[in-house]
């Protein structure tokens, strides 16, 4: 049973985490942010959370192989993978960067005197939508490697087996 809980059982909840970890930070925004948010996505923000999505469901699969104990280590086969992967996630506030100033380039050009404070908020909006979803991802996408350092951790300490106790004194030797 404790091989079991070492070598699939914590590796599959530590791999789970990072995605109810996003899970918890969307469901904590604010009902009508969500909803702004939702009905005003560009195509930079579907390009930003596909990409992010995907390299985060990569990571996940990484980290849980990672994490898997086998016997006197851990497989390191996934580390250069899961490390490259998660070092991309500082380019998603760069792509969340570029939508914001195209945004506002845009919003720029289009203002009138006679335009209504209203449509110039309208027009705004997508330079917070990438924002939102750059920065989004780039949290979301430094989960899994942390969970990695975070789970190895426990399960090594988990996976020793404890010291020989000297017979005599019932003191470790």
């Amino acid at each position: 049973m404790r091989r079991l809980l070492i070598q699939f059982v914590l590796p599959l909840i530590f791999a789970v985490l990072p995605l109810l970890a996003a899970g918890l930070i969307a469901a904590a925004l604010p009902p009508e942010a969500v909803k702004f948010y939702l009905s005003s996505l560009t195509p930079l923000d579907c390009f930003i959370l596909g990409l992010g999505g995907s390299l985060f469901a990569v990571q996940s699969l990484l980290s849980f192989r990672a994490m898997r104990w086998r016997g006197d280590s851990f497989d390191e086969g996934a580390d250069p993978w899961l490390n490259r992967l998660s070092q991309s996630s500082e380019w998603f506030p760069l792509l969340g960067l570029i939508g914001t100033v195209a945004a506002i380039m845009l919003t720029f050009s289009s203002v009138t005197d006679k335009m209504e404070p209203v449509e110039i908020i309208r027009k705004y909006a997508p330079a917070l939508t990438a924002t939102g979803s750059g920065l989004f991802m780039a949290l979301v996408n430094i989960f899994p490697a942390w969970m990695v350092l975070i789970g190895r951790g426990l399960i090594l300490n988990l996976g020793q087996t404890p010291p020989p106790e000297d017979e005599e004194e019932g003191q470790p030797s």
